[in-house]
Protein backbone atom coordinates (compact mmCIF):
# COMPACT_ATOMS: atom_id res chain seq x y z
CA UNK A 1 0.00 0.00 0.00
CA UNK A 2 1.48 3.62 -0.55
CA UNK A 3 1.37 6.17 2.16
CA UNK A 4 -1.38 5.94 4.93
CA UNK A 5 -2.92 9.43 5.25
CA UNK A 6 -4.02 9.94 8.63
CA UNK A 7 -6.37 13.24 10.06
CA UNK A 8 -6.21 13.63 13.74
CA UNK A 9 -9.56 14.52 15.83
CA UNK A 10 -9.07 15.88 19.43
CA UNK A 11 -10.06 19.01 20.77
CA UNK A 12 -6.92 19.60 22.99
CA UNK A 13 -3.90 20.96 20.91
CA UNK A 14 -1.30 19.32 23.21
CA UNK A 15 -3.05 15.89 22.46
CA UNK A 16 -3.12 16.48 18.40
CA UNK A 17 0.16 17.37 18.78
CA UNK A 18 1.42 14.40 20.58
CA UNK A 19 -0.22 11.81 18.03
CA UNK A 20 1.90 14.34 15.55
CA UNK A 21 4.91 13.40 16.93
CA UNK A 22 3.96 10.11 17.15
CA UNK A 23 3.37 9.52 13.76
CA UNK A 24 6.42 11.21 12.69
CA UNK A 25 8.91 8.48 12.76
CA UNK A 26 6.25 5.76 11.91
CA UNK A 27 7.11 4.91 7.14
CA UNK A 28 4.81 5.52 4.97
CA UNK A 29 2.01 7.44 7.19
CA UNK A 30 1.32 11.24 6.68
CA UNK A 31 -0.99 13.32 9.09
CA UNK A 32 -2.71 15.01 6.54
CA UNK A 33 -4.86 16.85 9.17
CA UNK A 34 -6.56 17.78 12.17
CA UNK A 35 -9.39 19.05 13.45
CA UNK A 36 -11.45 20.20 16.70
CA UNK A 37 -14.61 19.45 16.87
CA UNK A 38 -17.58 17.49 15.27
CA UNK A 39 -18.09 19.99 12.03
CA UNK A 40 -14.44 20.59 11.31
CA UNK A 41 -14.03 16.87 11.62
CA UNK A 42 -16.98 15.86 9.22
CA UNK A 43 -15.90 18.69 6.84
CA UNK A 44 -11.89 17.44 7.34
CA UNK A 45 -12.98 14.02 6.11
CA UNK A 46 -15.13 15.42 3.11
CA UNK A 47 -12.71 17.35 1.92
CA UNK A 48 -9.77 15.20 2.73
CA UNK A 49 -10.84 11.49 2.16
CA UNK A 50 -8.55 10.09 4.71
CA UNK A 51 -7.64 6.74 5.07
CA UNK A 52 -7.44 6.63 9.03
CA UNK A 53 -9.21 8.87 11.54
CA UNK A 54 -7.87 8.90 15.00
CA UNK A 55 -10.59 9.96 16.53
CA UNK A 56 -11.63 11.60 20.19
CA UNK A 57 -14.67 10.53 21.63
CA UNK A 58 -15.52 13.24 24.08
CA UNK A 59 -15.55 16.66 21.30
CA UNK A 60 -17.30 20.24 22.53
CA UNK A 61 -19.74 19.86 20.07
CA UNK A 62 -20.72 16.57 20.36
CA UNK A 63 -18.91 12.48 20.18
CA UNK A 64 -16.53 10.88 17.82
CA UNK A 65 -19.39 8.82 17.01
CA UNK A 66 -21.76 11.58 15.67
CA UNK A 67 -18.55 12.84 13.12
CA UNK A 68 -19.39 9.20 11.28
CA UNK A 69 -22.95 9.90 11.07
CA UNK A 70 -24.23 10.16 7.15
CA UNK A 71 -21.02 10.40 5.75
CA UNK A 72 -20.58 9.33 2.18
CA UNK A 73 -18.15 6.82 2.84
CA UNK A 74 -16.71 5.91 6.21
CA UNK A 75 -13.21 5.87 6.35
CA UNK A 76 -11.32 3.85 8.96
CA UNK A 77 -11.25 5.42 12.96
CA UNK A 78 -9.14 4.06 16.18
CA UNK A 79 -10.88 5.76 19.07
CA UNK A 80 -8.80 7.85 20.62
CA UNK A 81 -9.41 8.70 24.22
CA UNK A 82 -9.27 9.50 28.29
CA UNK A 83 -12.37 7.10 29.36
CA UNK A 84 -12.22 3.11 28.80
CA UNK A 85 -16.35 3.20 29.38
CA UNK A 86 -16.68 3.70 25.50
CA UNK A 87 -14.56 0.47 24.60
CA UNK A 88 -18.08 -1.31 24.19
CA UNK A 89 -19.77 0.85 22.13
CA UNK A 90 -16.57 2.04 19.97
CA UNK A 91 -15.89 -2.12 18.27
CA UNK A 92 -19.53 -2.19 18.53
CA UNK A 93 -19.04 0.25 15.68
CA UNK A 94 -16.25 -2.40 14.23
CA UNK A 95 -13.62 0.38 15.06
CA UNK A 96 -9.55 -1.15 14.16
CA UNK A 97 -8.43 -0.16 18.00
CA UNK A 98 -9.00 1.76 21.11
CA UNK A 99 -6.20 3.49 22.63
CA UNK A 100 -6.73 5.25 26.11
CA UNK A 101 -4.51 8.73 26.23
CA UNK A 102 -2.16 8.87 27.15
CA UNK A 103 -1.75 6.80 24.03
CA UNK A 104 1.56 4.84 24.10
CA UNK A 105 3.68 4.74 20.49
CA UNK A 106 3.86 0.63 20.42
CA UNK A 107 -0.19 0.77 20.59
CA UNK A 108 -0.26 3.40 18.14
CA UNK A 109 1.90 1.17 15.53
CA UNK A 110 -0.19 -1.78 15.97
CA UNK A 111 -3.38 -0.03 15.29
CA UNK A 112 -1.48 1.57 11.80
CA UNK A 113 -0.52 -1.83 11.04
CA UNK A 114 -3.86 -3.12 11.77
CA UNK A 115 -5.34 0.23 9.75
CA UNK A 116 -2.73 -1.01 7.00
CA UNK A 117 -3.61 -4.67 6.43
CA UNK A 118 -7.42 -3.56 6.71
CA UNK A 119 -7.04 -1.16 4.06
CA UNK A 120 -5.18 -3.58 1.87
CA UNK A 121 -7.53 -5.81 1.80
CA UNK A 122 -10.32 -3.43 0.35
CA UNK A 123 -10.86 -2.47 -3.29
CA UNK A 124 -9.64 1.51 -3.85
CA UNK A 125 -11.85 4.19 -2.47
CA UNK A 126 -13.61 6.68 -4.70
CA UNK A 127 -10.86 9.57 -5.65
CA UNK A 128 -10.73 12.81 -3.75
CA UNK A 129 -12.27 15.43 -6.67
CA UNK A 130 -11.77 18.72 -4.68
CA UNK A 131 -14.95 19.61 -5.49
CA UNK A 132 -16.08 20.29 -1.72
CA UNK A 133 -18.68 18.32 0.25
CA UNK A 134 -21.86 18.54 -1.86
CA UNK A 135 -20.44 17.23 -5.02
CA UNK A 136 -18.54 13.77 -3.09
CA UNK A 137 -22.18 12.95 -1.11
CA UNK A 138 -23.15 13.19 -5.28
CA UNK A 139 -21.19 10.41 -6.09
CA UNK A 140 -22.22 6.60 -5.51
CA UNK A 141 -20.32 4.02 -3.00
CA UNK A 142 -18.15 1.67 -4.71
CA UNK A 143 -18.15 -2.23 -3.92
CA UNK A 144 -15.87 -2.21 -0.24
CA UNK A 145 -16.94 1.15 0.68
CA UNK A 146 -18.35 1.21 4.43
CA UNK A 147 -21.31 3.29 5.84
CA UNK A 148 -21.49 4.43 9.28
CA UNK A 149 -25.06 3.71 10.73
CA UNK A 150 -26.55 4.15 13.86
CA UNK A 151 -29.61 3.62 15.59
CA UNK A 152 -30.11 4.39 19.39
CA UNK A 153 -26.83 3.46 21.41
CA UNK A 154 -25.83 1.05 18.87
CA UNK A 155 -23.57 2.19 15.60
CA UNK A 156 -21.84 -0.12 13.03
CA UNK A 157 -19.33 0.21 10.43
CA UNK A 158 -21.12 -1.89 7.06
CA UNK A 159 -19.64 -2.49 4.36
CA UNK A 160 -22.01 -2.08 0.93
CA UNK A 161 -21.61 -5.67 0.52
CA UNK A 162 -22.98 -6.90 3.71
CA UNK A 163 -26.10 -5.11 3.33
CA UNK A 164 -28.79 -7.83 1.95
CA UNK A 165 -31.84 -5.82 1.26
CA UNK A 166 -33.63 -1.82 2.27
CA UNK A 167 -36.78 -1.81 2.57
CA UNK A 168 -39.79 1.00 3.07
CA UNK A 169 -40.22 1.50 6.76
CA UNK A 170 -43.03 4.14 7.13
CA UNK A 171 -41.40 7.54 5.62
CA UNK A 172 -37.92 5.95 5.78
CA UNK A 173 -35.86 2.97 5.12
CA UNK A 174 -34.48 -0.15 7.21
CA UNK A 175 -30.94 -1.49 6.27
CA UNK A 176 -30.88 -5.59 6.84
CA UNK A 177 -27.24 -7.05 7.43
CA UNK A 178 -25.55 -9.58 9.16
CA UNK A 179 -28.98 -10.05 11.70
CA UNK A 180 -29.64 -6.47 12.02
CA UNK A 181 -32.22 -4.35 11.00
CA UNK A 182 -31.45 -0.16 11.66
CA UNK A 183 -33.43 2.42 10.35
CA UNK A 184 -32.23 5.38 8.57
CA UNK A 185 -34.11 8.74 8.52
CA UNK A 186 -34.03 8.37 4.57
CA UNK A 187 -35.99 7.52 1.81
CA UNK A 188 -35.56 4.30 -0.42
CA UNK A 189 -35.15 6.28 -3.65
CA UNK A 190 -31.95 8.25 -2.18
CA UNK A 191 -30.24 5.30 -0.55
CA UNK A 192 -31.01 3.54 -3.96
CA UNK A 193 -29.09 6.46 -5.69
CA UNK A 194 -26.26 6.24 -3.13
CA UNK A 195 -25.32 2.83 -3.90
CA UNK A 196 -23.71 0.86 -5.85
CA UNK A 197 -25.65 0.57 -9.12
CA UNK A 198 -23.85 -3.05 -10.16
CA UNK A 199 -25.15 -4.64 -6.45
CA UNK A 200 -28.66 -3.41 -5.96
CA UNK A 201 -31.70 -4.20 -7.80
CA UNK A 202 -34.88 -2.55 -6.92
CA UNK A 203 -37.21 -5.62 -6.56
CA UNK A 204 -40.39 -3.68 -5.97
CA UNK A 205 -41.48 -0.47 -5.03
CA UNK A 206 -40.78 -1.37 -1.24
CA UNK A 207 -37.70 -3.33 -1.64
CA UNK A 208 -33.83 -3.03 -2.47
CA UNK A 209 -31.96 -6.20 -2.70
CA UNK A 210 -28.25 -6.44 -3.32
CA UNK A 211 -27.81 -9.59 -5.95
CA UNK A 212 -25.05 -10.91 -4.84
CA UNK A 213 -27.02 -11.91 -1.61
CA UNK A 214 -29.55 -13.97 -3.47
CA UNK A 215 -29.53 -17.96 -2.78
CA UNK A 216 -32.84 -19.26 -5.33
CA UNK A 217 -35.03 -17.89 -7.88
CA UNK A 218 -38.29 -19.29 -8.63
CA UNK A 219 -41.14 -17.90 -10.55
CA UNK A 220 -44.55 -16.35 -8.90
CA UNK A 221 -47.72 -16.74 -10.15
CA UNK A 222 -48.14 -13.13 -10.99
CA UNK A 223 -45.45 -13.19 -13.79
CA UNK A 224 -42.79 -12.13 -11.20
CA UNK A 225 -39.84 -13.99 -9.10
CA UNK A 226 -39.37 -15.29 -5.86
CA UNK A 227 -36.27 -14.07 -4.17
CA UNK A 228 -34.48 -15.95 -1.39
CA UNK A 229 -31.55 -14.78 0.17
CA UNK A 230 -28.79 -15.78 2.22
CA UNK A 231 -30.26 -14.29 5.13
CA UNK A 232 -33.20 -16.39 5.43
CA UNK A 233 -35.39 -13.65 4.27
CA UNK A 234 -38.17 -13.93 0.91
CA UNK A 235 -38.62 -10.55 -1.26
CA UNK A 236 -40.99 -10.40 -4.12
CA UNK A 237 -40.08 -9.21 -7.80
CA UNK A 238 -42.78 -7.12 -9.30
CA UNK A 239 -44.09 -8.38 -12.93
CA UNK A 240 -42.89 -5.04 -13.90
CA UNK A 241 -39.26 -5.83 -12.23
CA UNK A 242 -39.33 -9.08 -13.80
CA UNK A 243 -37.45 -8.01 -17.25
CA UNK A 244 -34.73 -6.22 -15.27
CA UNK A 245 -33.75 -8.66 -13.09
CA UNK A 246 -33.86 -11.74 -15.70
CA UNK A 247 -31.42 -9.31 -17.55
CA UNK A 248 -29.15 -8.53 -14.56
CA UNK A 249 -28.85 -12.11 -13.95
CA UNK A 250 -28.82 -13.33 -17.13
CA UNK A 251 -32.15 -15.54 -16.41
Amino acid sequence: MSVLRVLIVDDARLARAELRRLLAPLAQVECVGEAEDVPQARAAIARLHPDLVLLDIQLPSGSGFEVLEDLAAAPAVVFTTAYDHYAVQAFAANALDYLLKPVAADRLAQAIERARQRLENLPAALPADGDGDDDRRQERLQPGERVFLREGERCWFVAVEQISRIVVDGNYARVWFDGNHVLLMRSLSGLEARLPEQLFFRANRNTLVNLRRIRTVTTSLADGYSLALDDGSTVEVSRRQARELRERLAL
